[in-house]
């Protein structure tokens, strides 16, 4: 593989001949996971990605149903759940809470895209209900939860990084969530792979448009990435089915180079991701709660 494209670190690494200074654990029962740790910029470098750690939870396809859900919505929980900053340790540049800020990114117009918007849809916020969650018996048991979703730099001419600066300004949270569609290179991969990552999200890095990074570094607070891969590039695709059949890789023609593929039930695998994703995030937010109290939302 050449590694066209991609969003996924575990890729980078599959791609590579000589791979850099990295250390994998690999555990899961109703996901394949797999924790790749690149401890630094140096050992990062030939991979395009920074130090930090990756995780990549790979199952049957997520546009499917599955008998499964709650096991694999509280496993997904669980790997989140590590990555969030500890209860007792929230020093940063805006202020010491537990407060949670939520951010789906993409466009909502384009299916493909909208994996994000639609999982903000389905988060519980809680934010605003700062006197009920000191008052209430239950409630107060929940995290202060902020949730937006910004739109593109097309749609707003406003850079998602800087939208979300001065969100996170107002709302001061410990830690950014940051959820949206992602690119890959394999198509065993292509709407059947989950990954998180501490390094936070490059938008639009794995269909060649660059924005501004959500990371630690200009957020000033932990940002996780989390995000499914809805498309693939058509160079990627060839590459995959040609080195299946003849071992040759099959030269597309450069008019068509710069083609993004998606599934044909892309439709159902944003809504069944977001489903997921959804789950899993308030899970991980709001320990205390069952899968039965986060199904409906």
């Amino acid at each position: 593989m050449l590694g066209y494209r991609t969003d996924l670190a575990l890729e980078t690494v599959t791609g590579l001949q000589e791979k850099p200074r990295i250390t994998e654990h690999h555990r899961g029962k109703y996901f394949q996971i797999t924790e790749i740790i690149i401890p630094d910029d140096t050992a990062g470098r030939s991979l395009g990605k920074p130090a930090g750690r990756y995780i990549t939870l790979e199952s049957a396809p997520l546009s499917g149903f599955s008998d499964q859900y709650e096991q694999m919505a509280m496993e997904l929980a669980g790997e989140i759940r590590a990555l969030l900053p500890d209860d007792n340790n929230y020093n940063n540049k805006y202020n010491n809470n537990n407060s949670i800020l939520v951010a789906g990114l993409g466009n909502a117009n384009i299916t493909p895209d909208a994996l994000g918007v639609r999982v903000t849809e389905k988060i519980l916020a809680t934010r605003h209900l700062q006197k009920e969650l000191q008052d209430d018996d239950f409630l107060k048991q929940l995290r202060p939860v902020s949730v937006i979703a910004g739109g593109v730099l097309g749609q707003t001419g406003i850079e998602s990084a800087e939208f979300l600066q001065a969100i996170a300004g107002l709302v001061k949270p410990a830690a950014i969530l940051a959820i949206d569609a992602l690119a890959c290179s394999d198509l065993e991969r292509l709407g059947t792979t989950i990954q998180i990552a501490d390094t936070g999200i490059a938008p639009g890095s794995g269909v060649a448009n660059h924005r501004k990074a959500l990371n630690q570094e200009n957020f000033g607070v932990p940002v996780i990435g989390i995000g499914v891969p809805t498309v693939i590039g058509i160079r990627s695709i060839a590459e995959n089915l040609s080195e299946n059949i003849t071992g040759d890789c099959y030269q597309i023609p450069e008019s068509f180079s710069g083609m993004m593929v998606t599934p044909r039930d892309v439709d159902r695998l944003i809504s069944q991701s977001a489903y997921i994703l959804a789950c899993g995030i308030n899970l991980a937010l709001h320990p205390t709660l069952k899968y039965t109290d986060v199904a409906g939302f």
